[in-house]
């Protein structure tokens, strides 16, 4: 088994797998929110939401604060750098295997073109 030596991309794919907390972060990505808002605008418990929001503020995506009885979220301090590095390691394998791709098709496009003419 391959093991990786960031557990924060573990927590973060872990955290952005599931669609309520993407949703999360793209509404707090326009404003903060509480979770009561946030657990309205998902048509969830708050016992839900705080499951969710949790997920998120252990990967770094979410930070929250309490004011009196209010919870505030806002998005966290992980600008998901590495991330974004480990995903376009990855991009750049697959567009590389694209284009070598690319270049065996028009190899046999080629000599299809070329088989073609000469039984003419």
């Amino acid at each position: 088994m391959v093991q990786y030596p960031e557990p924060v991309l573990d927590a973060t794919f872990a955290a952005l797998s599931d669609p309520t907390r993407r949703g999360v972060l793209e509404l707090l990505g326009r404003a903060d929110a509480s979770i009561t808002d946030l657990a309205e605008n998902f048509h969830m418990t708050l016992t839900g939401m705080k499951k969710h929001v949790g997920v998120l503020e252990e990967a770094g995506l979410v930070s929250t604060e309490k004011i009196g009885r209010v919870r505030t979220c806002r998005l966290g301090l992980n600008g998901m750098g590495k991330e974004a590095e480990w995903l376009e390691k990855y991009r750049q394998l697959w567009s590389r295997r694209f284009d070598e791709l690319d270049t065996v098709v028009e190899e046999l496009k080629q000599k299809e073109k070329t088989r073609g003419q000469k039984k003419q």
